[in-house]
């Protein structure tokens, strides 16, 4: 591993901190605007009553496309969401052209009714970044969940 590429520490994080932004924002596009062509997106939490990985969504983008363009179909809660981020590791693979991401966050949800904050989710995303074009795209985002129990009507990406 080395320390350094076609991009350096500050990009990346901008480029996590960037992506919590939109999805704040549910500017789908904006987020789908950060991601590789051959994007995948995993959202998964631990279950120690079955001792395995419970999966949420493994989508591609095309497939996430399809899943935010039904949003607005979908019955769900529209209280917003704000993510905060903590870019924890930056590891850097000059043969991949890539660098592997690891941070943790926070969901906070806002009732719409009373304006209520309380925490949502929390977790850590485990990115996989592309450093051979302009600027750095996500290639491959895991969402791992320490929580478990989610709202009903929470159809929006973490």
């Amino acid at each position: 591993m080395s320390t350094k590429l076609n991009g350096n520490r500050a990009d990346v994080e901008e480029l996590v901190y960037e992506s919590c932004m939109l999805m704040d924002e549910r500017n789908w596009n904006g987020f789908l605007g950060l991601c590789d062509d051959n994007f995948e997106y995993m959202l998964t939490a631990y279950s120690p009553e079955i001792k395995k990985d419970m999966t949420f969504l493994d989508h591609d983008r095309a497939e996430l496309k399809d899943l935010f363009d039904l949003l607005p179909r979908h019955n769900t809660d529209r209280a917003p969401l704000t993510r905060n981020a903590t870019v924890y590791k930056v590891d850097y693979d000059d043969a991949k052209k890539q660098a592997n991401v690891v941070s943790t966050f926070q969901i906070f949800k806002t009732t719409l009714d009373g304006g209520r904050t309380g925490l949502f989710a929390i977790g850590k995303y485990y990115d996989t970044v592309s450093l051979g074009g302009a600027k750095p795209t996500l290639v491959k985002r895991h969402v791992k969940l320490d929580t478990r129990d989610l709202a009903v009507g929470s159809h929006y990406p973490f």
